[in-house]
């Protein structure tokens, strides 16, 4: 069990407008302690990276509905090579069940699929060790 709560960045990466449930996430997990960033809308990965490294967080969270959560989940993992940036990431939104175990072969600690609650990932997050 964590001895500190994690800094969690949340980001929108892609076109996708719809921020609600990221902004929901945001919160409950502030309320539950952690430290949270959130980057805004329609941002690249390499933003959202960058953001990351600059904030110096503990772990990466992106909300996809856009259905691009494989493109993206692959873009992700290049980036975050390209970088040298080590923190692990995890994908949430619109995800099928059937592409959860696709996006940790890319590269994700973990996938939420659609229908996961919001105290699910807050569980998950907090289950997350800093060492």
């Amino acid at each position: 069990m964590n001895t500190k709560k994690l800094k969690i960045l949340l980001g929108k990466p892609g076109l996708d407008g719809h921020d609600v449930g990221v902004k929901v996430l945001g919160h409950a997990l502030v309320d539950a302690g952690f430290e949270v960033v959130y980057t805004g809308l329609r941002k690249t990965i390499e933003q959202i990276v960058a953001k990351a490294r600059e904030n110096e967080v503990d772990i990466i969270g992106l909300s996809i509905l856009s259905g691009t959560h494989l493109v993206l989940s692959e873009q992700m993992d290049s980036e975050m090579k390209k970088s040298g940036l080590t923190i692990p990431w995890v994908v949430g939104g619109n995800i099928p069940d059937g592409d959860v175990d696709a996006i940790v072969m890319i590269g994700a600690k973990a996938a939420f699929a659609t229908g996961t609650t919001i105290e699910e990932v807050v569980d998950f997050f907090s289950s997350v060790s800093t060492d």
